[in-house]
């Protein structure tokens, strides 16, 4: 069982590994043209951050039913997630299409920025967003993937699509003098290529079930769709939680100070850094969840998220080392800055326990999408989110009656917050783990896998 969640596990993480790569060559790209277009594209990505973020349902949602197909050997209905998964990633992109001109209002009002900025990050955005197809249609198709317990095909298709973005990015930009406008032409061309390739993929690995099964009438009847959009609603709404709590985290950082705003930004590198590898073990749930949940097999349902928890625990005590011993250098791959990193250095604390109130709530996150627990992942959601501002403005209340409480004070408070929503997500999804995963499977009708 443990070979079978690595070989999930690790095409997933060095997938996650490649994504910031991509971004440190396209900044390093508009870094040699001005510090404008470094603002322009850094408002630009997160617009589309934004957007794709709350859409992630498309690749979690088709994950976990298929995973539950291919478990109880209906690929027929693997196929009709497919179809059905991308039928709607293509309606919501070409919605996203028609309305890009409000949604780049939405943009503006959210992102602060020069008139030169804004500028250069609407010339990205309306370059990128057409993309859209390509992008959320990979959501779908990659999710499947996952469900179809194959994590290597993600993994090249993401290799891929870097190469490409690189390279087009640096013959439009450097080469042709396309500006930023070239960065994002690059990105649509990368995102396109990435979907023929994995459409190559679908028909190569998969084509026989696939010409089998195919029917795209009973993939869209309206009962189908029904259940796909209340497994997938809930996890769009968990979704807007957290894209709230974070973006929460940039504008009260802002608030407090330029110096807090940046401190916090090279902090939430560790945050992220972590998230690559858990995320590799929550993928891994997914597949293996789903896959169970499907075939009725309990013991191996039990064993699995057991190993999940262990190697999450192995994975806690890895990085909380690797951050206590280094720190430093990890904060000189992002800034040269002495004072920042010194300046950074004093909430080490904060960093250290990010493994240990991390760790369950991206596992826990694989398993419920696994077992298509959408709801109950949902309202844990609901409930860190709730401690996560509450924890924080009691906090800023009592600062506010001192009068004179430094930036510091404010910053640590908002950091108690955040360790609050990560701990309250993980304890409240063990508490419906029973409830919400285990009992999917009645002990009456409980197998076993050979092999498994």
């Amino acid at each position: 069982m443990n070979k079978r969640i690595l070989g999930l596990a690790l095409p997933n993480i060095i997938t996650n590994i490649t994504v910031p790569l991509l971004g440190m060559v396209d900044m390093a790209i508009v870094g040699h043209l001005s510090a404008n277009h470094i603002g322009g594209i850094t408002i630009g990505t997160g617009i589309f951050n934004l957007i794709y973020w709350c859409f992630g349902f498309l690749r979690m949602g088709t994950s976990g039913l298929t995973a539950q197909s291919y478990g109880a050997r209906r690929f027929d209905e693997s196929v009709r997630i497919l179809v059905r998964g991308s039928a709607i990633a293509l309606a919501i992109a070409l919605l996203l299409i028609v309305l890009q001109r409000p949604i780049s209002r939405m943009g503006l009002a959210i992102f602060n920025g020069s008139n030169t900025v804004m500028s250069l990050a609407m010339s990205y955005f309306f370059v990128r967003i057409w993309a859209a197809p390509a992008t959320l249609g990979l959501f779908a198709i990659k999710g499947w993937f996952i469900g179809m317990q194959n994590s290597k095909l993600p993994m090249w298709i993401a290799i891929f699509i870097n190469v490409v973005n690189i390279l087009c990015s640096l013959l439009f930009v450097l080469v042709l003098n396309w500006g930023i406008e070239g960065v994002a032409l690059g990105t649509v061309i990368a995102q396109y290529s990435g979907l023929a390739i994995a459409l190559f993929f679908a028909v190569r690995y998969y084509g026989k079930i696939i010409r089998r099964h195919f029917d795209l009438r009973s993939s869209l009847q309206l009962s189908a769709l029904k259940g796909f959009f209340r497994v997938n609603g809930d996890i769009f709404l968990r979704t807007v939680c957290l894209v709230a709590v974070f973006t929460s985290i940039t504008s009260i950082s802002g608030d407090i100070s330029d110096e807090v705003l940046a401190i916090d930004a090279l902090l939430l590198q560790f945050f992220t850094l972590f998230s690559y590898i858990m995320d590799g073990f929550a993928y891994a749930g997914e597949s293996l969840v789903g896959r169970y949940i499907g075939a009725k097999d309990s013991a191996s349902l039990h064993k699995t998220i057991r190993l999940l928890i262990g190697w999450g625990l192995a994975t806690v005590v890895t990085f909380t080392t690797l951050y206590a011993l280094g720190d430093k250098w990890i904060l000189s791959w992002f800034t040269n800055k002495e004072d920042l990193i010194l300046a950074t250095h004093k909430y080490l604390p904060w960093v250290l326990v990010i493994p240990i109130c991390g760790f369950s709530a991206f596992l826990f996150d694989g398993i419920y999408v696994g077992a298509t627990a959408s709801r109950q992942m949902r309202n844990s959601m609901f409930v860190a989110t709730a401690c996560f501002f509450a924890t924080y403005f009691c906090q800023w209340v009592c600062l506010e009656r001192n009068g004179d409480s430094l930036d510091s004070e404010y910053n640590n408070a908002l950091w108690l917050a955040f360790m609050v929503f990560l701990t309250m997500r993980g304890i409240m999804q063990a508490l419906l783990l029973k409830k919400a995963v285990y009992r999917q499977i009645p002990a009456t009708d409980s197998k076993r896998i050979s092999g498994a």
